[in-house]
C-alpha cells in the first residue's frame, strides 16, 4: 500500500508521457466527442479484437448513423448489420437503449454518469468511457487490460475476478485518473495495456519498469491474479436445411440460450458426435420425415465454432421435401430474403461456404 501511495504521482505522469510521444494507430472513435459514435464503438470493442472490430464500426455508422437511425430501423435490420460480430445480446441492449433514448429522452444523450449507466447493457465501463471521452468528466475506465497493468505495476494480488477486486481496482483507478484530462488518461492506460502490458508483455520496452513491482520481483507472470476457471462444454448441433417447393424452412431463435434473436435452420442437437447414418435414425428426425416423403441432397463437412464457455460443432443436411411439414415454429423462406437475415456466424459460414 505504501508504493501505491508514493507511485501514484510517477505512474500517472509516465502514463500520459509514454501516450503523448507513441506512435499508435489512429482508430476513427480516438478522439471522438459525439457520445453515440464513442458507445457504439466500446460496445463492439467490449469481446472483439480492435482489427476485427474496426470494419464493422465503419459498416454499422455508416448504416446507422445517430440514435434516431437504430431506434426507427427493424430489429432484423440492425441485426444483420452486427451479423459476426458474436454476443447478440450487446446488438439486442443496443437497440433497446436507442429505442430508449429517442423515445423516452427526447432524443438526448445522457450526459451525465447515472444517465449512461442507466442505460441497458452498459455498465460502469462503457458509462465512464463516454462520460470522459464525451464529457470530460472524471470517471475511470477499468477492464482487464486496466487491471492487468495496475496489478502489475503495483504489485497487487488481489484477484482481479472478484467483487473485492474489481472494486479495489476501480477506487484505485479512481484514484490515479488526471481529473484535468481524464480521457487522455483513460485511453493512454486502455492503450498500454493493449500494447505493452500484454497477457505477455514487451517489458523491455516498458517506460513505467524502473518502478513496476511485477517487473522487478519477477512476478509478471503470476499478475494479475485470478481464482475463477471458466467451464467450457462441447455441444454438438446438426441442421436440417429442408426445402420445399424452393422455399427453406427458418425460425428466429428465442430463449436465453446462444444466438438469441438470430435466424436458423431445423436443429437436431446431440450431446456426443453423431455420423451421418445415426443422425437420420434419431428420433428428432424420424419424427419430423416419412421415408417416402423426402430426399437427402447432402451431407456436409463438420463446421465449429469457438464461443468463450463453448464450443458449437455440427453438420448441416440438406433435404428436399415434396410435401409441406408440420412444423409450426419455422416460416418457409425464399432464397432472397435469406439474403436480408441476420444468422450466426456458426450458419453463415456454411452459407458462404
Amino acid at each position: 500500500m505504501i508504493h501505491i501511495m508514493t507511485g501514484k504521482g510517477y505512474f500517472t505522469k509516465n502514463l500520459l508521457t509514454w501516450n503523448a510521444t507513441e506512435n499508435t494507430r489512429i482508430m476513427p472513435w480516438k478522439g471522438e466527442k459525439d457520445p453515440y459514435k464513442i458507445w457504439i464503438s466500446e460496445i463492439i470493442l467490449q469481446q472483439t479484437r480492435v482489427e476485427q472490430g474496426l470494419g464493422y464500426y465503419n459498416r454499422f455508422i455508416s448504416t446507422f448513423p445517430n440514435v434516431k437511425s437504430i431506434a426507427l430501423a427493424k430489429e432484423d435490420e440492425v441485426f444483420k448489420v452486427w451479423e459476426g460480430l458474436g454476443y447478440y445480446s450487446r446488438c439486442k441492449n443496443i437497440i433497446s437503449s436507442a429505442r430508449f433514448i429517442f423515445n423516452e429522452l427526447g432524443n438526448k444523450f445522457p450526459n451525465d454518469y447515472e444517465g449512461l449507466i442507466s442505460l441497458k447493457g452498459i455498465g460502469q465501463y462503457t458509462a465512464s468511457a463516454i462520460a470522459s471521452f464525451a464529457y470530460s468528466l472524471p470517471y475511470a475506465v477499468t477492464d482487464g487490460n486496466v487491471f492487468r497493468v495496475l496489478s502489475r505495476f503495483f504489485g497487487i494480488d488481489i484477484p482481479i475476478d472478484t467483487a473485492e477486486g474489481k472494486t479495489f481496482f476501480l477506487r484505485l483507478a479512481n484514484k490515479l485518473i488526471d481529473k484535468k484530462d481524464p480521457a487522455t488518461y483513460n485511453q493512454a492506460i486502455m492503450d498500454f495495456g493493449a500494447m505493452i502490458c500484454k497477457p505477455v508483455p514487451l517489458c523491455p520496452f516498458c517506460p513505467l519498469k524502473t518502478r513496476c513491482v511485477a517487473f522487478n520481483k519477477g512476478l509478471v507472470d503470476v499478475l494479475p491474479v485470478k481464482v475463477k476457471r471458466i467451464v467450457k462444454r462441447h455441444r454438438w448441433i446438426y441442421y436440417l436445411v429442408i426445402e420445399y417447393n424452393k422455399k427453406l424452412y427458418l425460425r428466429k431463435r428465442t430463449g436465453k440460450d446462444v444466438w438469441e434473436n438470430l435466424y436458423e435452420f431445423v436443429p437436431i442437437e446431440s450431446a456426443t458426435k453423431l455420423t451421418p447414418n445415426a443422425l437420420l435414425k434419431t428420433p428428432d428426425f424420424k419424427n419430423i420425415f416419412n421415408i417416402s416423403e423426402h430426399r437427402i441432397d447432402d451431407i456436409s463437412k463438420i463446421y465449429q465454432q469457438q464461443l468463450t464457455h463453448q464450443t458449437i460443432s455440427g453438420r448441416f443436411v440438406r433435404i428436399t421435401s415434396s410435401v409441406p411439414l408440420a412444423l409450426r415454429e419455422y416460416t418457409l423462406t425464399s432464397y432472397k430474403q435469406l439474403l436480408q437475415l441476420p444468422f450466426p456466424k456458426f450458419i453463415s459460414t456454411y452459407l458462404k461456404d
